[in-house]
Order: structure tokens, then sequence, then C-alpha cells
């Protein structure tokens, strides 16, 4: 069983929030990136790499990837695993990526979505995996920072 301390739904993936205040806080020594664009492009790689800190480890991996190998992982490493989508989050679940607790920090507005929390903006797709992701037992909470509250995460659904 892998030890995931932590995972997270960031539409930034790594960048000061996650390195300087979550990485921290959750006690992680790996940063793992589940995403199938970023496994793909050194560019973001590199710059995510800048911004991570240096007592932590990155990798970044493939969904598929992810739930290919996630199992094999030492009970050492002290997995922050870091997601852009609910989708993403739910592929992996459904994948058997033991995800127990979901933060949902930043899921920034575009066209298509209504702000529903302080950093959260979902459109129906979002609000439909959700509740998938509840189905399934993950316990979801909304928020941004690790010393801002918790925000009421039935927003999600509203």
């Amino acid at each position: 069983m892998p030890n995931i301390v932590a995972t997270r739904i960031d539409n930034r993936l790594i960048h000061g929030q996650v390195a300087t205040q979550w990485s921290g806080v959750v006690g992680a020594n790996l940063l793992l990136v589940a995403n199938d664009a970023v496994s793909k492009d050194q560019l973001r790689q590199g710059l995510m790499n800048m911004a991570a800190p240096g007592y932590a480890q990155t990798r970044y991996f493939s969904l598929d990837k992810t739930i290919k190998v996630i199992g094999k992982a030492s009970p050492n490493q002290k997995i922050f695993l870091i997601l852009e989508t609910p989708q993403d989050a739910l592929k992996l679940v459904e994948g058997g990526v033991p995800i127990k607790t979901l933060n949902i920090g930043n899921m920034h507005m575009h066209p298509g979505k209504r702000q529903v929390a302080t950093s959260v903006a979902v459109d129906d797709d979002d609000v439909a995996t959700f509740k998938k992701l509840q189905d399934l037992g993950v316990t979801l909470e909304i928020q941004r920072t690790p010393n801002t509250a918790k925000e009421d995460v039935s927003k999600l659904f509203s």
C-alpha cells in the first residue's frame, strides 16, 4: 500500500502554495504529479522542479503509469499526489489508487464554469465527477491553503 500523505487538485500543479505550504504541512518527501500532458513536457517539469521544495523529490507520471506503479512505492516515500482535475482523480481511484481524501485547492474559472468557492470553479461534469468520487468513498475537502479554513463541500453541488 503506497504511503499517500495527501492528494490535491490544483490547476497549477506544483507552484508556491504547494511547495512552500502544503508539502511541509503534509510531511511529503515525494511530489507526484499525475498528469498525461505534463508527463511528456520537459519544459513544464523543469519549471515545476524550480518551484519544488529542496527536501522533496518530484515525479511526473501519466495517469496510467501512476495506476501501474504507485503500488510499488516504498513505505518511506511520503507521497503528495497532485492532480489537475477531478476527472484525473476519478480515473486514479477507479484504477485502484487508494485515495481516501481529496483536497480541492485551485480550479480556475473558465468559460462554462461557475465559481462555487474561494478558489474553485466547476462545470456540470466536475460536479458529477465529485459525486462519483464521494460514492466511491473519497472524502472531499475544499481548502486553498493549510492556514485557511476548510469551506463547505456542499458548495460543489449547489
